[in-house]
């Protein structure tokens, strides 16, 4: 099963007290001024406030040691991931307070309520799997740039083919314009660039209905021949809602209905471990 499993009560704060203890790092996600921003943070300590709930409380990571800035607010919702155990856990809260942190170079500790429910999804959904040779899967990508104005223009879609996917992220081909050619969808070499933040939709097999989500561009490579642009893209934003979850778990049940198709053409396997969540802690965008 690729469904989400829902922790609760003394489950979810076992897990939570365990990642806590360790120090773990986190992945935060949230919406300011109607674009996604991801931040690393460190898991620090949880308190028991019977009066107005309990406390998670988190610093921004600086591998650097330079604190990274986290434009958040009070009572901004905030998706939280990171990997414990047997899985990836994922949660949606909200910030209840902001502090001064004990650490002089961690930029302020953010306190978050601590969820009733805490999501968990295989590890192995992480595993990039390519596309079945016998599927054309084609992606719809736009930018995401916040609200438009009245003034500006609408969006420009471009429209490329899925090569692997995980419930982390995927890998697009998109054609590259040339001087003579005015096909629609393709892009140009300067469309893109790292750290842009996209929408993306494709339909997994003929029969089913789209799936939509939001992801951050990690890498923008020229193909050989120089006919296409390949993308790598990092999933974003999904923890941090019911509706995301749910979207989440599709992309899982993808990714193990690819793996199966996979094994019975004889196509290999699957691909390395995703890892955009480690590249997304080296270089966040905000």
């Amino acid at each position: 099963m690729s469904d989400i499993v829902m922790l609760q009560g003394p489950d979810s704060q076992t897990v939570l007290q365990a990642v806590v203890q360790s120090q773990s790092a986190a992945i935060m996600s949230y919406l300011s001024k109607d674009k996604w921003h991801v931040a690393k943070v460190v898991m620090k300590r949880l308190s028991a406030d019977p009066t107005r709930g309990d406390r998670l409380f988190v610093e921004g990571y600086h591998a650097d040691g330079k604190p990274h800035p986290i434009n958040i607010r009070i009572d901004q919702p905030v998706g939280m991931n990171f990997k414990h155990a047997y899985g990836k856990f994922v949660f949606d809260t909200v910030v209840v307070g902001l502090e001064p942190s004990s650490d002089p170079q961690a930029g302020g500790t953010i306190v978050l309520a601590v969820p009733e429910r805490i999501g968990v999804i295989q590890r192995r959904s992480y595993f990039r799997v390519n596309v079945p040779p016998a599927l054309k899967v084609n992606v719809v990508l736009w930018h995401r740039t916040g609200k438009r104005l009245p003034t500006e223009k609408t969006h420009a879609y471009f429209e490329g083919r899925l090569m692997d996917i995980s419930a982390g992220g995927a890998q697009v081909l998109v054609p590259l314009k040339r001087a003579s050619d005015a096909v629609s969808g393709a892009a140009g070499e300067t469309d893109f660039h790292k750290g842009q933040f996209m929408g993306v939709r494709f339909t997994p097999m003929p029969y089913e209905t789209p799936l939509m989500f939001n992801a951050q561009i990690r890498n923008v490579l020229p193909t050989a021949d120089r006919t296409n642009l390949c993308l790598g893209l990092q999933i974003v934003g999904l923890e941090a809602s019911e509706e995301g979850r749910e979207v989440l778990s599709r992309l899982a049940k993808v990714v193990e209905h690819y793996h199966k198709v996979n094994q019975m053409s004889g196509t290999p396997r699957e691909s390395q471990p995703d890892q955009a969540q480690g590249a997304l802690a080296e270089a966040m965008m905000d």
